[in-house]
């Protein structure tokens, strides 16, 4: 990578002239922080406006605009984009997945064999050699044996090659999806004057940016004005609390920190790779750089310390990355949580798979060690025991030829047996489903969220914009007295009470809030900004008044101090300095709010008259509840004099009390018209639907009746917030699981809710053990108060259109259209990958079983495996690649919503699955069994059973192998269902990839056995004997109807298989993680048992050692304490293990290993685990 400061003082020699300072000039600026960069701006610049001018901008009408200008700034100053990290080259893919244990050994026994094929034996002894290919026909046959270790290699070739290009084309849809999350970041920059959007890579040094709550900052800038701005900087400090920016305390404004409170203008001072963001990230890129060229030199880091810098250094990449911001902190704070929470599971899908594969992968390996000794053990008793052969010396290449042929046979079985296609099947299913949810506008951040969305049980939705329309009116008011059920005239009002209501309204709201005209003539004003005050500025622009006259009259500089929105306050103030001295507050907020601090009201004619607390009980129940039964948001607008000086703004209790209502207004915002019958479909599918919101409880009853998700008959609960904390909360303040689990199950609407609550509320139905599976939460934010929850959620969805960048970024989801019922497409296509992946499973065992038990048995009966090596390979692509193509490319249907959701613990292979399985496996074995030991009388042709080594393929065998791959073929159709459906047809013809690949497996299966040959171990068929093949593959789908009418009730002895982890295992398991990633769990576990059984041995040869030499029993003794969470080192040049925990210190582990190690004559080098946690080993050097 290019050292950025270089490029930048290449460029500005080029624009010497161009602008008053040069791009290494405003680095060094941005790395100043408040008094001090407020110095440097006044003492060198002259102030911030001065810098403006420099940078040649308008802090009030921002840059022209004009392609020049930007262009020659891009030139100077850099663009807004930081290079991402170079993906893997095709190459470097098809390197790991040559890592790939059983093909090594595929590989080895490949090449042995191939080499061997070669050596001849001299003249014609070999005849005493045994049952080996010498007859005069079979010579030439004899030459071509090498043609199965190389077939054999270049099957392994394409397996790895199809593995590859599917890890390439995964990198590229992953870069895809993240390219289209970049783009949709767009930011609110002031171009000539005009406030547009303009995509973040597009933003140069001189822009005007238009800053709010809620907004991720895309470059570094200098702010020119704020109101009440609070910035969240711990992404790039790690400091918690929020820094409040002013222009006379702290100006600095960085990259990737988030806006938390507030608004305000800045001028962009530094892009892309010259921002502080882009030179962490250009410093990491470095250093991983320098990495790189160290490790390809040999040089081997021993200092533990060293790599831990690189470490923390990563850690700041997951801190400021834009999209994944919060990891960085979750990693900082894991040190410093001792309290035991539960944590946030994931993957739990592919945690269940993990665990069978690797149950499958233990089964296939005994088979195959079985298989390989039972051969081995024939061919030696029936050689040297029943036919009394000597061991010659010369015969010992034919032997070593046999045993590898015994030993390549017992390796396809382990490669059949192991479902390498597992992980393929969720890739696929998963990265077609997530591009296909993309057209449903869900953009899936995490492709976990995506299979935990199908076992969701609950989903905790916002009410505004989600279930209904964000597009809000002012439908009603209460002014002077008088509740106004339609808009009234503006005849009615006196002039002085318009202009109250107007400069209550226009000034009062964000200036980025605005109604512009329609697009299309007799369409809707556009809203734009925020939608409750458009339906106010709606309100001013229906009494025919000009809410923009105002706004001129009093730009934003003027005003004197603004108290912004924010979900602790629940209102909005603006603070302005009259003319003739003294200051006047405008108040708008939540009705019974703004009433509580009212003393005084307007009347009809716009005197403020007393308001006491007998009035303001009378209002809430004539106006403002009848107005929330309909339905509608009843905002308060009010004000507030202050004549006698100076207040301290400060104090807010103080300012915010004695106010005079204005008027009280009810908004509707209408239910979407889908979403009624979307809730519907989630109570079918067993999903329960909550409204979480910040409005008043009967506005949200109200809408929570029309959505559905409260009905006439249900006994369920609504509640505020206050009431909710009070019944889940002890003495102390604390909130209790028990209390919580009273209420939860019943409760349906939460109103008035603070961010605190919603994560309390979700946190406490995920931790909840009540009922008879644990629930899966989903849950719907906007703010960035919404972001705990959002991150606590196992799966979060974050609103694409009115959602914060902060919530975006602590969401799985984004809904790009904020929809709910983009949810329930969410809930189907979740089902869907989890069915695909049954399909599979269902398809893959029965070919495991089949496959493994006919080379087992033919191999321990006929002393060879009716499927040879390279038709084993070809079975496995058809099985791993193309099945899980097939299988895992369905799209979903609505019939997936009629279930209950599966929950984490439901088993992967159900009990009508397992009847599937053996159910297809009896019939296959029957068939493969007849034809092996009867099938040459069947069809009266040779036999091919106890073939000589290098003999020519048969018939018979060829028959075998065709009838297992055609009844595979057929088998993949019954696949297809797996909830013991009859019409396994069914939308069949709506899944093209399915047909295709069914129909391409069965072309290439004719091409394999008519012009196969020698590699394959085939020879042609005649049509006779290809019908009988056809007729009794198509006799699998005769037989699936059979298996689907025989009722699972009645199968007792049936076990279901592929269950989740149980709870105390991952208790147990998860220390010191923050999330319990299932996948990554079941491979450590597996990681740490064959350590601990490799250091079992190891101790007995100690102990052996030990009574040999008489040598010291402490380093035996230390290594028997091996507990669960301990990573294990096997040192070099020593015997001994040095076990150290897995959440140590460097300095810890270091030490550790060195108390471990002998005391004399030992060298132990340093170890360091990588951040998961998972076990490092080196190769010891006498170790056994």
């Amino acid at each position: 990578m290019t050292n950025p400061s270089e490029h930048g003082l290449r460029a500005n020699s080029i624009h010497e002239g161009d602008f008053g300072c040069t791009v290494m000039e405003l680095r060094r600026l941005m790395e100043l922080r408040s008094s001090d960069a407020l110095r440097e701006i006044t003492v060198h610049y002259g102030g911030v406006e001065n810098l403006c001018r420099r940078l040649k901008t308008s802090p009030v009408e921002g840059l022209s605009g004009h392609p020049a200008d930007l262009e020659r700034r891009r030139q100077a100053f850099g663009h807004n984009v930081i290079p991402p990290k170079k993906p893997k080259t095709f190459l470097e893919l098809v390197w790991e997945a040559l890592q790939d244990v059983t093909l090594i050994i595929l590989e080895i026994a490949a090449i042995i064999s191939l080499v061997l094929s070669f050596y001849r034996p001299a003249g014609e002894e070999s005849e005493v050699c045994g049952q080996i290919a010498s007859n005069s026909e079979d010579e030439h046959e004899a030459e071509a044996g090498w043609i199965e270790g190389a077939a054999i290699l270049f099957s392994v070739i394409i397996v790895v090659l199809v593995t590859a290009f599917n890890d390439w084309s995964k990198e590229k849809q992953f870069r895809g999806l993240q390219n289209r999350i970049e783009q949709e970041q767009k930011f609110s920059i002031i171009r000539n004057g005009q406030l547009i959007q303009l995509p973040v890579a597009e933003i140069v040094v001189g822009d005007i940016a238009q800053i709010k709550y809620g907004d991720l900052l895309p470059a570094d800038g200098i702010l020119i004005q704020g109101n009440d701005l609070k910035i969240d900087e711990s992404s790039l400090t790690g400091e918690s609390d929020h820094v409040k920016k002013s222009l006379d305390k702290d100006i600095m404004l960085l990259s990737g920190t988030h806006v938390m409170e507030g608004s305000g203008r800045m001028v962009v001072t530094a892009v892309g790779v010259n921002s502080q963001t882009g030179i962490i990230f250009t410093l990491l890129g470095a250093h991983e750089d320098q990495e790189e060229e160290k490790k390809k030199k040999g040089k081997k880091q021993g200092v533990p310390e060293n790599r831990n810098k690189a470490k923390t250094q990563d850690g700041v990449a997951l801190e400021i990355q834009p999209l994944n911001s919060q990891e960085g902190l979750d990693s900082e704070e894991k040190d410093k949580k001792t309290v035991k929470v539960p944590k946030k599971e994931k993957s739990v899908l592919q945690g269940k798979l993990t665990r069978l594969a690797v149950q499958i992968g233990k089964a296939g390996l005994i088979m195959s060690a079985l298989t390989v000794l039972i051969l081995i053990l024939y061919f030696v008793t029936d050689n040297f025991v029943i036919q009394r052969r000597p061991w010659l010396r010369e015969c010992t290449p034919i032997y070593i030829q046999y045993f590898v042929k015994f030993f390549i046979i017992g390796i396809t079985v382990l490669v059949v047996a192991v479902p390498e296609g597992l992980p393929l099947a969720v890739t696929i299913s998963l990265a077609y489903s997530v591009k296909k949810m993309m057209k449903d506008n869900n953009l899936v951040r995490h492709l976990d969220a995506c299979e935990t969305m199908g076992n969701a049980t609950a989903i905790c939705s916002d009410k505004t914009g989600t279930l209904t329309m964000n597009r809000m009116t002012v439908v009603q008011a209460y002014i002077g007295g008088t509740h106004y059920r339609e808009i009234p005239s503006p005849d009615v009002f006196l002039p002085k009470v318009l202009d109250f209501i107007v400069n209550g309204i226009s000034l009062n709201s964000a200036y980025t809030s605005k109604i512009l005209p329609p697009e299309k003539e007799g369409g809707l004003p556009r809203q734009v900004g925020n939608k409750t005050e458009c339906a106010l500025l709606g309100f001013v622009t229906d009494l025919n008044q000009d809410y923009q006259a105002v706004r001129t009259e009093v730009p934003e500089e003027k005003f004197y101090k603004v108290y912004t929105f924010n979900s602790v306050r629940k209102s909005m103030s603006t603070v302005i300095k009259n003319p003739s001295g003294g200051f006047r507050m405008y108040s708008k907020g939540a009705s019974e709010i703004i009433l509580r601090k009212c003393n005084r009201i307007l009347d009809q004619k716009g005197e403020a008259i007393p308001f006491k607390n007998k009035d303001r009980e009378d209002m809430v129940r004539t106006v403002i509840e009848p107005m929330a039964c309909e339905g509608l948001r009843t905002i308060c607008i009010a004000y507030r004099d202050f004549d006698d000086g100076e207040p301290s703004w400060d104090n807010e209790s103080e300012i915010l009390t004695e106010l005079t209502c204005i008027a009280v207004v009810g908004i509707e915002d209408p239910v979407r018209p889908e979403v009624p019958d979307a809730i519907a479909k989630c109570k079918r599918a067993g999903i329960t639907v909550r409204m979480v919101t910040g409005d008043n409880i009967n506005t949200a009853r109200a809408i929570a009746t029309k959505c559905g998700i409260l009905t006439a008959t249900d006994d369920f609960m609504c509640l505020e917030g206050k009431e909710f904390n009070r019944l889940i909360r002890n003495e102390k303040g604390e909130v209790e699981q028990e209390k919580l689990d009273h209420i939860w199950p019943k409760l349906r609407v939460l109103a008035r809710s603070s961010p605190t609550d919603k994560h309390t509320l979700v946190k406490g139905i995920i931790d909840s053990t009540v009922g008879e599976q644990r629930q899966v939460v989903a849950v719907t934010g906007d703010g960035t108060n919404d972001g705990p929850a959002l991150k606590k959620a196992d799966v979060g969805f974050a609103m694409g259109i009115a959602g914060t960048d902060v919530a975006k970024e602590a969401s799985d989801i984004i809904l790009t259209d904020d929809n709910f019922t983009s949810i329930v497409k969410a809930v189907m296509w979740g089902r869907n990958v989890y069915d695909s992946i049954s399909k599979f499973l269902q398809f893959q065992l029965t070919v495991n079983v089949v496959a493994v038990i006919v080379a087992f048995t033919g191999a321990c009966i006929t002393q060879d495996s009716p499927l040879k090596a390279v038709q084993m390979l070809w079975v496995n692509l058809i099985m791993d690649t193309f099945a899980s193509l097939a299988l895992a490319t369905e799209p979903p249907t609505e019939s997936l919503l009629n279930r209950r959701p599966y929950g984490r613990n439901k088993p992967l292979i159900s009990r009508t699955m397992m009847k599937n399985i053996l159910g297809h496996a009896v019939y296959q074995l029957v068939v493969i069994f007849v034809l092996v030991f009867a099938g040459e009388k069947f069809f009266d042709i040779d036999s091919g059973r106890k073939a000589p080594l290098h003999s020519p393929p048969t018939q018979h065998y060829t028959i075998v192998f065709n009838t297992f791959v055609l009844m595979q073929l057929f088998n993949e159709i019954n696949a297809r269902k797996i909830h013991g459906e009859k019409n396994v047809f069914a939308g069949i013809y709506r899944n093209l990839i399915f047909c295709s690949v069914v129909l391409g497996t069965f072309v290439s299966q004719v091409l394999i056995v008519e012009f196969g040959g020698k590699p394959f171990s085939c020879t042609n068929l005649s049509l006779a004997q290809w019908l009988w093949c056809l007729f009794i593959g198509i006799g699998e789908l005769l037989w699936g109807q059979l298996i689907s009418a025989i009722p699972t009730q009645s199968l007792k002895f049936l076990k279901e298989a592929g269950h989740g982890t149980a709870k105390e295992e991952i208790t147990k398991d998860a220390e010191g993680l923050d999330e319990i990633d299932h996948a990554e769990m079941e491979l450590r576990r597996g990681q740490i048992l064959w350590f601990r059984g490799l250091n079992r041995i190891q101790t007995q040869i100690d102990v052996v050692n030990t009574f040999q030499t008489g040598a010291s029993f402490q380093g035996v003794l230390r290594r028997q304490n091996l507990g669960q969470h301990h990573a294990v080192k096997l040192v070099p040049s020593s015997s001994y293990a040095a076990v150290v925990p897995v959440k140590s210190s460097p300095s810890t582990s270091a030490a550790a290993a060195a108390a471990s190690s002998p005391p004399m004559g030992s060298d132990p080098q340093p170890w360091d685990r990588d951040e998961e946690g998972a076990v490092e080993a080196t190769r010891c050097g006498s170790c056994l």
